[in-house]
């Protein structure tokens, strides 16, 4: 498909037709990128996205333990020198 580049302020931009948008499930933010001479347009990932669904497989596993649990322990300056 061939689209026109348009002058957008001091800027340029293109029209991406509906169906393309519903197809590459593309929103209101998008990540953009260049990949051999490419222009990429991706949708925009949200940070931390689909870390819900790790941690609750984490927690079915059993894998969800503290890995430096005897760093945990009360020193002797929490003991004597740290004050509330």
């Amino acid at each position: 498909m061939k689209t026109s580049v348009i002058r957008i302020g001091n800027s340029r931009g293109i029209r991406i037709p509906k169906t393309l948008l519903e197809q590459c499930q593309l929103g209101d933010t998008v990540e953009l990128a260049v990949r051999n001479d490419h222009l990429v347009v991706r949708p925009a990932t949200r940070p931390r996205s689909g870390w819900d669904d790790a941690f609750r497989g984490m927690s079915l596993q059993g894998d969800d333990k503290l890995v430096d649990k005897e760093y945990l322990s009360a020193t002797q300056w929490d003991k004597t020198e740290w004050e509330w």
